[in-house]
């Protein structure tokens, strides 16, 4: 599957925002870093799947309060509540996301060294069993 050039930018935002919200949570809850964090995730979000798509996926009814959570995590990010507001996106991410982490598990266990450390005993009893076709 090829990635239109609109999609690799995307990806890019995607990738930044989601560095950015990690830096701003490893520099104890930095309230810009959060920000530019979300800014530039719901912006590579928009150019990877599209304006129409993105709408759509966060204003389904079933998953409204996924949605309610994650704009409200992001809107206190703003008001300068940076811990709450990272706890209440977060559980609107799972929300939100939570379909996917199977999916991503999967793919992560077909990688050669993540594989070994998934399928480790300790580990592979908390992770959703994948359902390859």
């Amino acid at each position: 599957m090829w990635l239109s050039d609109t999609q690799k930018i995307g990806v890019g935002l995607t990738a930044f925002g989601l560095f950015f919200m990690l830096m701003g949570v490893m520099m104890f809850f930095d309230g810009g870093l959060l920000a530019i964090g979300n800014v530039l995730f719901l912006a590579g979000l928009t150019l990877v799947i599209g304006t129409q798509k993105t709408i759509y996926f966060f204003a389904r009814k079933q998953k409204i309060r996924g949605t309610a959570c994650f704009f409200g995590g992001i809107l206190l990010v703003f008001l300068k509540w940076p811990f709450i507001g990272v706890i209440v996106e977060l559980f609107g991410f799972i929300n939100l996301f939570g379909d996917f982490f199977p999916v991503v598990i999967g793919f992560l266990r077909r990688l050669p060294v993540i594989g070994n450390v998934l399928s480790a005993p300790g580990i592979s009893k908390y992770l959703p069993t994948s359902r390859s076709p």
